[in-house]
């Protein structure tokens, strides 16, 4: 059976009021359009709900016990469609990513994806967790991994490049040799898929001494903490672009072994990319991965073809 939504509202406004000149008025509607829509009410409930009482209208004893139970949900409704209001053209984009990936590269560089479309309000999920596309409302991810996910659109964001920094007053670029590079406290970021045993051996020099590392579960805290001088950090170039551009860190050791990896990825649903709102993230991150490749490439750091 169909609710007279309109009769109920119609009442509401009448009970609020007190009077039906009133509640017309307040709906810019005729007296007799409200006492019309009164009628159907009664008529659907099967009672009386109003009785006139000189000039006015009264509730019966059924009128009052029904605007009561109605009353919260009426002023619900009422309220969700004064916040929905203005938003019926605006697209909201969810997007996940890996913390560290959010932090350092993606966020930085959101203001012009929001510049160019206004009419999108993005949502940005920072997590390791993988999405389940099959139960979560998330538009598109950003994913650390190996990139074999079967079924899902898989693009790799960027072929990085993984260098020992640290800050300019802890060593100077070019100052050190891999051989050195052992005797100094190392930067753990132990989720990383380049780790400083494979890096040592790729530069053919003894394993460091593990007593002096310190570990970080995040590639942004292991930045961080190269920032401030800590130590030297093996990272990727994606992680840590800003850094190298602004001067905040340096690669200390000279013509160090090439490492190179993709190790974020763009990943959605096949029917994600038929929705309007990622294929336009999805070149807009296109669009920014070149830009990052040009930066990397004027300080002479190589991030991949």
């Amino acid at each position: 059976m169909s609710l007279p939504l309109r009769a109920i509202a119609v009442f509401h406004a009448v009970a609020r009021n007190g009077s039906l000149t009133r509640a017309a008025s307040e709906l810019f509607v005729t007296t007799s359009a409200v006492s019309q829509q009164i009628q159907n009410l009664e008529e659907h409930l099967g009672t009386t709900l109003l009785t006139k009482a000189g000039r006015g209208v009264v509730l019966t004893e059924a009128g009052e016990r029904y605007f009561e139970m109605i009353t919260g949900g009426v002023e619900q409704i009422a309220d969700a469609t004064q916040r929905i209001r203005g938003f019926r053209s605006r697209s909201v984009l969810i997007v996940r990513s890996t913390p560290s990936l959010a932090t350092k590269w993606l966020r930085p560089r959101l203001g012009t994806f929001l510049d160019a479309n206004p009419d999108i309000e993005l949502r940005l999920n920072g997590t390791n967790e993988p999405t389940d596309f099959s139960r979560e409302a998330v538009d598109i991810e950003i994913r650390h991994g190996e990139g074999r996910w079967p079924g899902l659109f898989v693009e790799g964001l960027a072929e990085e490049s993984f260098l020992p920094v640290c800050a300019p007053g802890y060593a100077a670029a070019g100052s050190m040799t891999a051989d050195d590079v052992r005797r100094h406290r190392l930067i753990y970021s132990f989720k990383s898929q380049v780790q400083w045993p494979q890096w040592l051996a790729l530069a053919g020099v003894p394993p460091a001494d593990e007593s002096r590392r310190v570990l970080f579960d995040r590639s942004h805290m292991s930045v961080d903490a190269a920032v401030d001088g800590m130590g030297l950090a093996l990272e990727s170039t994606l992680m840590m672009w800003r850094e190298l551009c602004s001067g905040a860190l340096v690669c200390p050791v000279q013509s160090p072994p090439p490492i190179k990896l993709t190790t974020q990825w763009i990943v959605c649903p096949l029917d994600h990319l038929h929705k309007s709102k990622v294929k336009l993230f999805l070149d807009w991150l296109r669009a920014e991965q070149q830009e990052w490749k040009a930066q990397i490439g004027a300080l002479g750091l190589d991030a991949g073809e």
